[in-house]
């Protein structure tokens, strides 16, 4: 038996080969100008693409089919995308609006616990490549849930109304988004499963027909994703690429309140003498910094100190909390990693009670740092290093199955 034999071996072929011209052509958006030229970099940008594409047939093909879902990971220690914060796990399962489906599971102990039914994608060069886009329709908050003693809980999604653990859907469904925010490193996610409630029989094998559909959304996947990464937030986000090293004022949008959070991100270009101070008030609710590289990716947050909250950060006796972003380590407690990059984006995000802060910046020569801050900013050493490393490699590894 050869090539040509089966009646479904050209289309096959053509859709592979057709896949095949569009990944290689994605990587070549690895050497697009918004990205640094040293090898570190080009190399992340080769690594986001190669992370998701490890991700690409498993929303394309091996979730896809609504009708026998799946949770699937969305962004992690080893696959990222799309602007992730290094202390969130992502989850998303495709769903439709005609079927009725039971999530089941442990609540956990995060801080922030959210899930969200998303509806179609708009129409328009604004919205951002597949599988964002999607319009928020209805969504449940940790709090609004009602959990069993034993932190176990069921939500039901779609068919008629259930009252308390029910979420909508409409005949624009198309997936579950769910969130889980954390804070202390002792916190545990909640572990969750989805299944459609009426399954009766075995989900189909896939077709040729079904593979030539997933090879096609895979190409258009791993092409925007290299086309619309770092241009999209820097057109429609609000990212400020002309004037690096500053925050934009944080402003919630309509969209923002659905999801429960508030975002601003700081474009930033930093040389090899200099030091970047970013500073606000300790305030109330949950927020969370992450530092993310040129294409919009969390930085190495599993080994790295490149992401800080609340409880992990130390405050200054004026009631500030300063952060001190350098390629090397500048010896305080809240040092935000850049892993040698020389350009890269901080987004902060603000969730839960109390108001968002506003951040400043400043940059310093390297060599003056210490002057900058005030006497009892939190100084630690090597040792001192190497155990918030080691804790932090711990609590992350517990987040997800490493």
């Amino acid at each position: 038996m050869a090539f040509g034999d089966g009646p479904e071996d050209k289309a096959l072929d053509d859709a592979w080969s057709e896949f095949c011209d569009r990944l290689k052509a994605a990587g070549r958006q690895s050497f697009k100008d918004f990205n640094a030229t040293s090898g570190a970099q080009r190399t992340d940008a080769f690594r986001f693409l190669t992370q998701n594409l490890g991700q690409a047939f498993d929303l394309a093909l091996e979730t896809r089919d609504s009708r026998y879902p799946s949770i699937h990971a969305f962004c992690g220690p080893t696959r990222k995308l799309g602007g992730d914060c290094a202390d969130f796990t992502y989850q998303q399962a495709w769903i439709d609006g005609e079927s009725i489906y039971r999530v089941t599971g442990t609540r956990g102990t995060a801080r922030f616990f959210n899930v969200t039914v998303q509806g179609a994608r708009p129409a328009g060069p604004h919205v951002l490549h597949e599988p964002f886009g999607d319009v928020p329709e209805a969504n449940v908050f940790g709090h609004q849930l009602h959990v069993e003693p034993d932190g176990t809980f069921e939500l039901y999604i779609g068919g008629p109304e259930r009252g308390l653990n029910w979420l909508p859907t409409t005949p624009a469904t198309r997936k579950l988004f769910i969130r889980q925010g954390f804070d202390s490193w002792d916190e545990r996610p909640g572990v969750l499963r989805i299944e459609r409630v009426d399954m009766a029989a075995p989900r189909p094998v896939p077709t040729a027909t079904a593979m030539v559909d997933a090879m096609g959304w895979a190409g258009d996947f791993v092409t925007g994703l290299m086309t619309s990464w770092p241009e999209f937030p820097f057109t429609y986000g609000g990212v400020d690429n002309e004037h690096p090293n500053r925050f934009p004022e944080t402003e919630a949008t309509e969209a923002d309140a659905k999801r429960g959070r508030v975002a601003a991100n700081m474009y930033w270009e930093l040389g090899p003498d200099e030091a970047l101070i970013v500073e606000f008030d300790a305030h109330e609710g949950l927020w969370m910094i992450t530092n993310m590289g040129t294409f919009f990716t969390s930085m190495d947050f599993l080994y790295r100190p490149v992401s800080y909250t609340p409880s992990r950060a130390s405050v200054d006796d004026d009631g500030k909390i300063r952060l001190v972003l350098a390629h090397d380590d500048p010896g305080v407690q809240n040092w935000v990693d850049t892993q040698g990059f020389e350009r890269g984006n901080l987004t902060y995000r603000h969730m839960l009670g109390g108001e968002p802060a506003v951040l400043s910046t400043r940059v310093v020569a390297r060599t003056e740092l210490g002057d900058a801050l005030p006497p009892e900013t939190k100084r630690i050493n090597a040792y001192e290093r190497t155990a918030q490393m080691w804790e932090r490699f711990t609590a992350v590894r517990a987040r997800f199955p490493l």
